[in-house]
């Protein structure tokens, strides 16, 4: 466990020092080009600085993909230890009762049986007053959550990643029906849940336990979505998410307000997570449907853009040879479906982000060759009619969302909401769901894949991030 510790710490030095030469080696290259003409020897050097930041960005990358392996491990190591503790309090309690010439314990209760793990020691923490036997028991005999015991409702609050409201629940939970019978008021005064996303979470999982309705997205917790913000080029944001515990499922059910709530409030990122979402209906919640390196494929499809990551992208620019900007990506939020499914999202909207400066007019024009190339020509076609109708809003990089007014219901029981209530960032109707996707787009190249232009003609004056309350019913 130690070594562990001491290797995920020597990691993060590792990371932490190579994301500092990363930014010395790309303002180091910026004073280059401000000094340096434009001749053979500054293109040289150029590229040498190049290679070096690939093979550093690499490197980040690798660091962060074992950083996430080790936080598996840790979580699989912490709770052997727990259960080694919980095994050797009992071996001590046994030896303790054989050594005793007393009857005394045995005679305060005659009828007691052996003894048997599973009890609450007083100065115990959340970890040891739950035993694996406790948390099995829920499992195995596949009883209803309402006659979950005490111990083992805690239990599944500490595997939900809300166990710092364990202490408190002990002292207000009688067992799960206390759960299922709790409003959002009750989490906050009884529990101490303070944060809204940490009651919207257990509202959903509450509501899977009436519902008994599986879905795909519960398999995925809150690890898979720090990576799948990393897929999607918004890492800035998974301290947030990963404080807020946001799951595949509450994923899923993500509100404009919720994103506000988590401090994302750049319309462009709140377009990117709508795409992202869309992608993942699209394919079922599979945890591996973004595909993070290059492939063999000569000419991608558009559907198979849909599914790159935000470093698939940065590969690609590399291969029209703009690989000097592909950096810039790093925490924009593109990813391919948002290039494929935001209508509003054109080859101006890349070279803003890319930070390709408008004179460099032949540069921009061979970024819009590839890129009317990488999205077909259908696409391309859609993009341009929806960039030239009446009231058309052209997408920023600055662009915010405003928080909408919140009603006096906005975190009511989910239980008892109707889902079309919701203004869920991307509502998909599963009924529309078929073994290609959502068959609701007006291409059949990309059928299924946008959540923007599957919208009536007359709500695309009006595109914006914020999902309208009838959403569902369209």
């Amino acid at each position: 466990m130690l070594q562990e510790l001491l290797h995920r710490t020597s990691l993060e030095s590792q990371k932490l020092g190579l994301m500092g030469e990363v930014s010395y080696l790309k303002l180091k290259l910026a004073d280059m080009e401000g000094k340096q003409g434009h001749g053979a020897e500054r293109q040289h050097k150029a590229e040498g600085l190049l290679k070096e930041l690939r093979i550093l960005k690499d490197k980040v990358e690798h660091l962060e993909d074992q950083k996430l392996e080790y936080e598996k491990k840790l979580k699989a190591t912490k709770f052997w230890l727990n259960k080694q503790v919980c095994l050797c309090y009992y071996e001590s309690i046994s030896s303790r009762l054989r050594r005793t010439q007393s009857g005394g314990l045995q005679a305060a209760d005659p009828d007691g049986g052996p003894f048997r793990r599973g009890g609450l020691r007083a100065t115990a923490g959340p970890r040891l007053t739950r035993t694996p036997e406790s948390h099995d028991n829920a499992r195995d005999l596949n009883i209803p959550f309402s006659q979950w015991s005490k111990e083992q409702v805690c239990g599944w609050l500490d595997d939900y990643g809300l166990s710092q409201y364990v202490s408190l629940s002990r002292q207000w939970i009688e067992n799960g029906q206390t759960l299922l019978a709790a409003t959002p008021q009750d989490f906050e005064k009884e529990m101490g849940m303070k944060n809204p996303l940490h009651r919207k979470k257990m509202q959903l999982a509450l509501k899977a336990f009436t519902t008994k309705v599986f879905e795909k997205s519960s398999e995925l917790d809150h690890i898979w979505v720090t990576r799948w913000l990393d897929d999607i080029g918004l890492p800035q944001y998974k301290d947030q998410f990963h404080e807020a515990r946001v799951d595949g499922r509450m994923i899923q059910y993500l509100t404009v307000n919720d994103l506000l709530t988590l401090k994302v409030t750049s319309q462009l990122h709140h377009l990117s997570i709508k795409c992202a979402i869309h992608v993942l209906h699209a394919n079922k919640f599979n945890p591996n449907c973004l595909r993070r390196r290059p492939g063999e494929e000569n000419q991608p499809s558009p559907s198979e853009v849909v599914q790159w990551s935000n470093h698939r992208v940065m590969e690609w620019l590399r291969a029209v040879d703009l690989a000097e900007y592909a950096p810039n990506l790093r925490g924009s939020g593109v990813h391919g479906g948002l290039i494929i499914l935001e209508p509003r999202f054109s080859s101006e909207t890349l070279a803003l982000l890319l930070n390709i400066p408008p004179q460099k007019t032949l540069l921009r024009r061979h970024l819009a060759t590839a890129f009317s190339a990488l999205v077909g020509s259908q696409a391309t076609q859609e993009k341009r009619e929806y960039g030239n109708a009446t009231g058309h809003v052209p997408l920023t990089t600055t662009a915010k969302v405003k928080p909408k007014k919140l009603g006096f219901t906005q975190f009511s029981h989910l239980r008892k909401r109707k889902p079309d209530e919701s203004d869920y960032i991307c509502p998909i109707d599963s009924a529309a769901l078929t073994a290609n996707g959502v068959s609701r787009f007006p291409s059949s190249t990309h059928r299924g894949l946008s959540p923007s232009l599957d919208r009536p003609a007359e709500r695309k004056e009006q595109v914006g991030i914020q999902v309208q309350s009838n959403g569902a019913k369209q």
